[in-house]
C-alpha cells in the first residue's frame, strides 16, 4: 500500500512540475488565477444556486445545487480532508512556485473541485437538454486552475471531482424524489376530493 501511495505521489509531483515548466505562460497567468478565485468558498456556485431559486423554471436546479454543495462540503471539508491530512504540494515541493496565497486547509481532496462539480452536475441533471453544459465547463476550468496555480495535486482534483459528482447526483436525486412525492400527494388529494364530491 505504501508503494502505491509513493507511486501516486511521484506521478502527482511530475505532473505539477510539467505544468509549471511547459504550460504556465505569463499571458495565461491572469486568466487561471482569476478562474481559481471564482471557486473560493464555493461562493460563485452558492450565488448561482440562490439566483436559480428565484425563477420557477430553475428553482429545482437551484435547490439541487445547494443540496449537492452541502453534501460535498460535509464529505470533503469536514470528514476526508481532516482524516487524510495531506500536505499542500507547495509545502512539500521546494521547486514548485505558488501563484496565489497559501491555503489554510489540507490538500486532499480539492474542495474547489468538489463544490464546482457538486453544483454543476446537480444543475446539469435538473435543467432540460444541454443547458447545464456551461456549468460543467466552468467546473472543469476551476478544477484545472488548481493545478495551474500549484495548490493541489492531480489526485486531489480527481478525488474532488468524484466526490462532487456523487454529491451533485445526491442533491438532484433528493429534489426529484421530493417533487415526485409532492406530485403523488397532490394526485391523492385530488382523487379524494373528487370522491367526496360524488
Amino acid at each position: 500500500m505504501t508503494e502505491i501511495f509513493h507511486t501516486i505521489q511521484n506521478f502527482d509531483e511530475s505532473i505539477l512540475l510539467f505544468i509549471q515548466e511547459n504550460i504556465r505562460q505569463p499571458w495565461l497567468d491572469g486568466f487561471w488565477t482569476s478562474v481559481t478565485h471564482l471557486g473560493d468558498g464555493g461562493m460563485v456556485w452558492i450565488l448561482l444556486a440562490v439566483l436559480m431559486l428565484i425563477p420557477k423554471r430553475t428553482r429545482q436546479a437551484g435547490a439541487a445545487a445547494l443540496g449537492g454543495l452541502a453534501a460535498g462540503a460535509l464529505i470533503t471539508n469536514v470528514i476526508v480532508k481532516n482524516a487524510v491530512a495531506r500536505m499542500r504540494p507547495y509545502d512539500r515541493m521546494e521547486e514548485l512556485i505558488l501563484m496565489i496565497e497559501k491555503q489554510h486547509d489540507f490538500s486532499f481532496p480539492s474542495g474547489h473541485t468538489c463544490a464546482s462539480f457538486a453544483a454543476a452536475y446537480a444543475i446539469y441533471r435538473m435543467l432540460p437538454g444541454k443547458k447545464g453544459v456551461p456549468f460543467l465547463i466552468l467546473a472543469t476550468l476551476i478544477s484545472l486552475s488548481r493545478l495551474y496555480v500549484g495548490v493541489h495535486y492531480p489526485s486531489d482534483v480527481i478525488a474532488g471531482a468524484a466526490v462532487g459528482l456523487l454529491a451533485g447526483w445526491a442533491g438532484s436525486k433528493a429534489v426529484k424524489e421530493y417533487m415526485a412525492f409532492k406530485e403523488k400527494r397532490r394526485q391523492e388529494r385530488s382523487k379524494e376530493q373528487k370522491k367526496n364530491e360524488e
